[in-house]
């Protein structure tokens, strides 16, 4: 396992930055944020991106795609979160299709990852109902009548939720419960009658939301998959999606590094360079030891996507620990670093720590994500 981007990633990681840097940088989070846009991402930078061909890299040239594999897409989350760019692409071009290129069925991805490539269509994943993360919790039923499948209950902190036109849903055929078995997944589109999308102000400005399904009617023809296999469905979609949001968490920490180091360099307290201060190096040496661990931890996972492991689970567990312990380390010592300023409006050190505490409970916290790598691992 080569722990390097080869010259097609190497070639996506230098676009991603330039354009995030060239098109969206911290000012335009900045304008998104005050202007309350109610979708919290711009619908002209998105087009940019469908044009670049970011939302198909994950889907086959046949419908589209270029098929470049996770670490591609990775590499561009990477760079688009160290100007905190938000964007649809983490869950359309990762979760969206993902999940429709490798468990639709054919009429599925004719419909469906046409659209997606071309920025035509965006995608959330609604799959937790409670506050802590755990896909079998499941209670939204779905109930089968005839050729046609009602949907009721409830699916909380929906990335993306408040804006997507397409909804892959994980609902309860049969079982109780805290049971992996008697699952399935379902499209719903966010329109339809009975589906009310609660839209949620989080600390990191982002796009989430409640959304409640009532008597919602759908066809037996949108499920995705097949019947009662979603929960094994969707770990794998989620071990993908959490594979990318860690390489996300990474430019995340390695920006609010980056900017600290500017900032010890700069700074004078009486008379000083703070970067002298032994102290302070000692710090910013731990958190530089602790971004290459990430580096490594990461990139070891998007191999092990790419090259369909059987180490994919724990390795994605892995990122998503290392990536949140190293962002909230992170994160903390650069607002800290700054002194008071770091927690003022005024300067973007902050926005890192916030989006941070948000992106480390996305699909499983450092909590769960242990328990769940030592139990992968026989502990």
């Amino acid at each position: 396992m080569k722990l390097t981007l080869n010259e097609e990633e190497q070639f996506l990681k230098d676009t991603a930055k330039n354009f995030a840097q060239e098109r969206c940088p911290v000012t335009h989070f900045r304008s998104l944020r005050d202007s309350n846009d109610p979708q919290l991402w711009d619908k002209a930078i998105w087009n940019e991106m469908s044009k670049l061909g970011w939302p198909g890299i994950l889907i086959p040239e046949e419908y589209g795609g270029s098929n470049f594999g996770i670490s591609g897409i990775s590499v561009i989350l990477q760079e688009c979160a160290k100007t905190l760019t938000p964007s649809p692409l983490f869950a359309t071009g990762v979760i969206g299709a993902y999940s429709i290129a490798n468990f639709g069925n054919e009429n599925q991805k004719e419909e469906y990852l046409p659209k997606i490539v071309s920025g035509e269509m965006t995608t959330a994943f609604a799959i937790d109902e409670s506050s802590h993360h755990n896909p079998a919790d499941t209670e939204m039923t779905a109930e089968f009548k005839k050729d046609k499948v009602i949907l009721n209950g409830k699916k909380i902190f929906v990335v993306d939720g408040a804006s997507a036109d397409l909804l892959i849903v994980l609902a309860r055929t049969s079982g109780n419960k805290g049971e992996t078995s008697g699952l399935t997944l379902f499209f719903v589109n966010s329109n339809s009658s009975g589906v009310e999308k609660i839209k949620l102000d989080m600390a990191d400005s982002r796009n989430y939301a409640n959304i409640v399904f009532s008597d919602v009617e759908i066809n037996k023809e949108d499920i995705l998959g097949d019947i009662e296999t979603g929960g094994e469905t969707a770990e794998n979609i989620l071990d993908i999606a959490r594979i990318a949001l860690s390489a996300e968490m990474l430019g995340n920490s390695e920006a609010a590094f980056e900017t600290t180091l500017d900032y010890l360099k700069q700074r004078k307290q009486f008379g000083v360079l703070i970067g002298s201060f032994q102290a302070l190096q000692h710090r910013a040496a731990q958190m530089f030891c602790e971004l290459e661990l990430t580096k490594s931890s990461v990139m070891a996972a998007m191999r092990a996507a790419d090259e369909n492991s059987n180490e994919l689970q724990r390795l994605s567990s892995l990122a998503k620990t290392v990536a949140g312990e190293t962002l909230h380390l992170v994160s903390n010592e650069a607002v800290q670093m700054h002194g008071g300023i770091g927690v003022t409006d005024e300067y973007d050190i902050g926005f890192f720590l916030k989006r941070g505490r948000v992106a480390e409970q996305i699909y499983g916290g450092i909590k769960f994500h242990t328990e769940r790598y030592a139990n992968l691992s026989g502990f």
